[in-house]
């Protein structure tokens, strides 16, 4: 076997490969000699088929067996010859006819890993959220979950938000219906964000058996491109208006949260802790994403395309597993590749970064850490240990945990050398809610 490489851009590169045909033909015939021991057809006894029959229907098939291990040994003995560390798959092709040649030649094409040089941190500023939890959040925590709780009944009164109203209407724009703007009998809680606020806007005030006709214009960036921009005539009958009665902040309603005694400052108290955790969590978030952010704007790296692909495809069956698994199975959706693109490529460099800071740095995931970061995952079901044990009889759910292992380190590392800055930042634009 002979090998030479050519580079063919920063990180691609060719291998040409030839081998010697006679070697080629000799193991050919050793693997028919060992089928013909073993293989059936019709007519021949077991091991009993002569070899030239065996030649006849299986000879091409074995050639190609045999081709396919003999180029991958090869290559991967010219790879660790040039301490090569290819990136993807290699494209094999063949140089000229594979006929009654002395050598049998081939190409290899594939990319390498490219040098990536660790990250100097000490100048980025990351800027970490600092915000309290203070009664008022935990107020406004059980008035959402009473109106998660609501019950409703019907009220002769006009419609205001929060009410929840039956409606029929009809959309129209040009003098013509559209698609979707109409419906019958349609519940509708006002405040709630289904529809337009604009229309929602229209229904308050509104009280049973009445009817209106309005005029609606949908944003540019509407979702639905046929209706972006355009004004729509709506006409709308209001049925039915049921107000919401919230349960009373007692006893029930603190065990209906899981309180089994009914204490409301139990009740209080598991509420600001949850809150507490969420806020820590939303923190840490906050800071990942900007050192991760950091770490490709202060990196220069070149991304080997086949990763990028590899990428892209992972991401493209994840979906449509997702797919089918929402009960669209069948729709044989091949979402397109331009929708995971830029995705792709910030996951692709973001690991070629990580991987160089964690070897740099030595911050690979510890037994200790990964068994604690375990069973803080198994905190949250009622059963920890089983939990715990799960985890551990699956080396791919250990590697899941490893990577969120290290990537915690990244993080505590980056910390410890980039410019951390606390900003007060209010609670309710830290958890994103509207005010």
């Amino acid at each position: 076997m002979a090998a030479t490489l050519e580079n063919i851009s920063q990180l691609e590169r060719r291998l040409n490969i030839s081998l010697p045909s006679q070697e080629i033909d000799s193991e050919v015939q050793t693997r028919l000699k060992q089928l013909a021991r073993n293989v059936k057809m019709h007519g021949f006894r077991p091991g009993k088929v002569p070899l030239k029959v065996v030649a006849q229907q299986y000879e091409d098939q074995v050639r190609r067996e045999v081709l396919g291990d003999a180029l991958q040994k090869s290559f991967g003995d010219a790879v660790r010859a040039q301490n090569l560390k290819v990136a993807g798959y290699p494209r094999f092709e063949p140089k000229g006819e594979l006929g009654s040649v002395a050598q049998v030649e081939f190409s290899a094409t594939f990319e390498i890993y490219p040098e990536v040089t660790a990250s100097d941190m000490s100048k980025v500023v990351i800027k970490r959220p600092l915000t309290t939890v203070s009664e008022a959040e935990v107020d406004k925590t059980l008035e959402i979950m009473r109106k998660q709780r609501a019950t409703y009944s019907t009220v002769t009164r006009p419609a205001a938000l929060g009410d929840k109203v039956t409606i029929d209407f009809v959309g129209k724009t040009d003098g013509k219906e559209f698609e979707g703007g109409k419906g019958d009998d349609f519940a509708l809680t006002l405040g709630e964000g289904r529809f337009l606020k604009d229309f929602e806007k229209e229904v308050v005030g509104l009280s049973a058996g009445a009817s209106k006709v309005f005029e609606i214009r949908f944003p540019e960036d509407y979702h639905g491109k046929e209706l972006a921009g355009k004004t729509a005539t709506f006409d709308v009958k209001l049925k039915q208006v049921s107000g919401a009665q919230l349960p009373p902040v007692d006893a029930d309603f603190a065990k209906a949260l899981g309180v089994a005694d009914g204490n409301l400052e139990t009740m209080r108290k598991e509420v600001r802790e949850n809150l507490e955790r969420e806020v820590k969590r939303r923190i840490s978030a906050r800071v990942k994403d900007q050192i991760m952010q950091a770490l490709i704007d202060t990196t220069k790296v070149d991304v080997p395309k086949s990763l990028v692909e590899l990428e892209i495809e992972r991401m493209q069956g994840a979906a449509q597993q997702d797919l089918e698994a929402r009960g669209l199975k069948g729709q044989n959706m091949q979402l397109p590749r331009d929708l995971f693109e830029q995705q792709a490529q910030r996951r692709v460099t973001l690991g070629l970064i990580l991987a160089e800071v964690v070897k740099t740095h030595a911050l690979q995931a510890k037994p200790e850490q990964v068994r604690a970061m375990v069973e803080e995952q198994a905190q949250s079901y009622e059963q920890p240990e089983q939990v715990v044990k799960w985890y551990y009889q699956s080396p791919e759910r250990l590697r899941e945990i490893e990577s969120m292992v290290v990537e915690e380190n990244v993080v505590t590392w980056a910390q410890a050398t980039a410019q951390v800055e606390d900003k007060a930042t209010d609670f309710d634009e830290l958890m994103g809610n509207s005010k």
